[in-house]
């Protein structure tokens, strides 16, 4: 993914069930996280279209992926799980072991997406956060 692609992936996040954006993904936020995670994030074409992309990257310790999208119309052909396998390769080439993700609670069609890969939820620890 480059920041090339930012119209095209804006307009999959924002058309996506289960995608939250926020101020933290406009163009320049965008920009800056793929320029701190430089080949981590990946999209998927189809005649030249965006159908499917991932934003990823690390802090040196431990893996992060945010909004994975497929275009409904290319799902259950494997591209989100091609998209997340690339991610997880470039990371543990990295020197990651562990990669976590943030879900909303109530998305069980991305649940049983990423439990069907093998990733598997937590309970034992939660989420807080502050804007700032």
């Amino acid at each position: 993914m480059t920041i090339g692609d930012y119209a095209d992936v804006l307009d999959l996040w924002q058309t996506s069930e289960g995608v939250g954006l926020s101020d933290s993904d406009s163009r320049e936020n965008i920009q800056q996280y793929l320029d701190r995670n430089s080949g981590m994030s990946f999209v998927a074409l189809m005649d030249d279209k965006v159908v499917g992309a991932i934003l990823a990257g690390h802090d040196g310790r431990r893996g992060y992926i945010y909004h994975l999208a497929v275009n409904p119309d290319f799902r259950r052909q494997g591209i989100g799980r091609n998209l997340v396998e690339r991610c997880i390769k470039i990371m543990a080439e990295s020197g990651i072991k562990k990669c976590h993700l943030f879900i909303f609670n109530e998305n069980t069609e991305g649940m049983a997406f990423w439990e069907s890969i093998g990733w598997s939820p937590r309970s034992d620890i939660g989420v807080i956060s502050k804007n700032i």
